[in-house]
């Protein structure tokens, strides 16, 4: 896609990355819980830490960031988040088809979670051919063979 962009986050992220975050997932998250400022903040600051996020650029312009982390046999998508005005553009598809193909030359299943009432993230990932596998109160769990 031209003009995309992916970078590995460095600490001063943090704050663009927890923004992107609040607001595109805020609503779910409310719906589901209540938003917590406090405890989204320290729950974002924790994961920043220990999982692999990467900015993405779109035209020069930081516009969200994707992180992930890996097992032996898998790459887990552990978030992925758009500025909202940003979204709709296959910004979030051409970075999750760079992610399956990264997996796929790893020979590694890719593997994530979706909030139930985030029908249009469900869409989304059936769209790029991922399957549900299972599912809790909250969430589908999703995965796409690569093998």
């Amino acid at each position: 896609m031209d003009g995309l962009a992916i970078r590995k986050a460095v600490q001063t992220d943090v704050d663009f990355t927890f923004a992107v975050k609040e607001a595109a997932f805020r609503e779910y998250v409310e719906k589901v819980w209540g938003w917590d400022g406090a405890y989204q903040r320290e729950l974002h600051e924790l994961r920043f830490a220990s999982q692999d996020v990467h900015i993405i650029q779109y035209q020069g312009i930081d516009v969200g960031y994707f992180s992930t982390s890996s097992t032996a046999d898998s790459v887990r998508v552990d978030q992925i988040f758009i500025l909202p005005e940003y979204q709709r553009k296959g910004l979030g598809s051409a970075c999750m088809s760079r992610i399956v193909a990264d997996a796929r030359a790893r020979e590694k299943a890719v593997t994530l979670q979706v909030l139930k009432i985030n029908t249009r993230g469900i869409a989304f990932y059936r769209r790029l051919g991922f399957s549900i596998v299972d599912e809790d109160d909250t969430h589908v769990q999703m995965e796409i063979l690569t093998g």
